[in-house]
């Protein structure tokens, strides 16, 4: 009779056992595939339209936008980051695409570049880390990695933005510009009243962004 009742609870517990495994598998299994879902789900498979200086004065002849420049450096490691982290947002992608001319400016690059009659060249081109004279202008040779700039229809400066941003960090400042905002509006009343539709998936507190400053482009 003992063995029996042994043999009971044996089997009661093996069951038990049985029931917490797959309780615990399936809910691992939905959790992975959650995860799963929610990366496919974020990356589109779209990518922004990046093109040259030269390409974007072109483009904008015959179809007049905003242009975007996201001047960098090869040894430029927070330019990587923003790289990988805010230019594969999909946010950021649709409005940049939609909206600007999205330019890729190494601002170490050995090209020469015409513009409104100005030839821009690398002064030193077979010197490490000499710095084009293009990008010397948009930055208003204040040299920091990576610098976003935004100019108007008419390549006029909006203002350059130093630092890494943060997709959530840099959705307003293009919306401030690509929505003519900037005409009406000081950046610091509208930065505090935009609501933007950038996911934020871990929320750290942040640093208000510069206020954009309207210059001219100049040559070296």
């Amino acid at each position: 009779m003992l063995n029996i009742l042994l043999l009971k609870s044996t089997k009661a517990l093996h069951s038990t056992a049985r029931k917490k495994f797959l309780f615990l598998f399936s809910a691992t299994l939905l959790i992975f595939t959650g995860m799963s879902f929610t990366r496919e789900h974020k990356n589109t498979g779209e990518k922004i339209k990046w093109v040259s200086f030269t390409e974007a004065v072109e483009l904008n002849k015959t179809n007049p936008k905003k242009i975007f420049i996201d001047v960098y450096t090869d040894w430029c490691g927070w330019c990587k980051v923003m790289d990988k982290n805010t230019f594969t947002n999909p946010v950021i992608i649709k409005y940049m695409n939609e909206k600007y001319y999205a330019v890729k400016l190494d601002a170490e690059m050995k090209d020469t570049v015409k513009f409104n009659d100005i030839v821009f060249v690398n002064p030193n081109p077979t010197t490490k880390r000499s710095t084009h004279q293009l990008a010397a202008s948009l930055l208003q040779n204040k040299l920091s990695y990576p610098t976003t700039v935004y100019l108007d229809e008419t390549f006029k400066m909006l203002s350059p933005f130093p630092g890494y941003l943060k997709p959530e960090q840099m959705e307003p400042i293009l919306k401030f510009y690509g929505e003519n905002t900037y005409q009406t509006t000081k950046w610091e009343d509208f930065q505090k009243n935009f609501k933007g539709e950038v996911v934020v998936e871990q929320p750290q507190p942040q640093t208000p962004a510069k206020a954009p400053t309207h210059n001219l482009i100049h040559p070296k």
